[in-house]
């Protein structure tokens, strides 16, 4: 009688859908983002989202604008989670959000108020990653962008023996157009992505010797 392996399932795919909101920005996970919004479609995502305590998407925009008529969004985006909301004046909403998963779009569409909605596809965290050693180089550049802009602008705790958090917040600051960010983005392996802000970083002189 032949021997049977038995592996382990798969797990299914973890879809959902959400409210989400294009932007000409790219948020990665564990980033902060500050919003103002004002238009009534947000104002009221801002406010469902608080109330059921769910996230929202925040994806690039690929073509059209952040005001007016939904905008055609890239595929790959990030969970938004609002940590901080203020009430300045009737009509504005000030937010303080941060990234948690990344999804990919399966498929979208406009409501009535034109708040864009999506079916998406959580998309796997990466596997825990140690810095690897000749990565090290790129730690006192970080380590002096996080200290001029502060904990209200990179969350606690700070994670610099992490490969994938060290390589978003990297990212994050880059002084890139907002495609190639995108494009880091959707990278899945975290060494990959610093391999490319080393060569990046390194061939415009901002890494020391």
């Amino acid at each position: 009688m032949g021997l049977f392996r038995f592996g382990r399932a798969t797990p299914a795919p973890q879809t959902r859908d959400i409210a989400l909101f294009p932007l000409n920005t790219v948020l990665f996970p564990g980033g902060i983002l500050k919003l103002k919004l004002f238009e009534q479609r947000y104002l009221d995502m801002a406010s469902a989202c608080l109330r059921q305590d769910e996230a929202f998407g925040v994806c690039l925009i690929l073509r059209g604008q952040e005001v007016g008529t939904p905008a055609e969004v890239h595929p790959t985006g990030t969970l938004a989670r609002i940590m901080a909301c203020d009430v300045p004046q009737l009509g504005l909403m000030q937010l303080r959000v941060q990234g948690e998963r990344r999804f990919r779009l399966l498929d979208s569409s406009a409501t009535p108020d034109h708040l864009l909605r999506g079916r998406i596809e959580l998309l796997p965290p990466p596997a825990r990653m140690p810095l690897p050693d000749w990565a090290e180089r790129l730690l006192p550049l970080l380590e002096r962008i996080v200290g001029d802009q502060g904990d209200d602008a990179v969350a606690r705790p700070h994670r610099y023996d992490d490969a994938d958090w060290v390589g978003c917040r990297l990212t994050e600051v880059l002084p890139v157009q907002n495609l190639a960010k995108q494009k880091l983005l959707e990278l899945d392996d975290p060494v990959v992505r610093l391999e490319i802000l080393e060569k990046f970083l390194s061939q415009r002189g901002l890494l020391g010797a």
